[in-house]
């Protein structure tokens, strides 16, 4: 199951951040021990300030193509776990998002 959903306005992304992560990054698609899935982002920000916040709004803007101004943490400002807002053609936003996190996770597996 995807860890995204599709809406009107575009997609909405669960996402588990790794703070500190050593570089900016999506490293695939996980399934918590509760059974959801979420997308495994890393930047290399900390957990202070907000700044994490950012480096994960600037990915994803990188990676899915849009403006920064696209992207809004709907909730989990201060959690790992967060719940991500894109907006834009939800269609290409989530095709891209799934090459994104397939590339991401054959690389893990090698």
């Amino acid at each position: 199951m995807d860890p995204w959903r599709y809406s009107t306005e575009g997609i909405s992304i669960a996402l588990r951040v790794t703070p500190r992560g050593g570089r900016d990054d999506i490293d695939g698609i996980e399934t918590l021990a509760n059974g959801r899935s979420v997308v495994k982002v890393r930047v290399r920000a900390i957990a202070d300030g907000g700044e994490a916040n950012r480096a994960v709004i600037e990915l994803l803007a990188k990676v899915l193509g849009v403006p920064k101004a696209r992207v809004k943490i709907l909730s989990g400002t201060t959690s790992r776990l967060k719940q991500v807002a894109v907006d834009g053609e939800p269609k290409i936003l989530g095709e891209t998002l799934r090459k994104a996190t397939t590339v991401r996770s054959e690389k893990t597996k090698d």
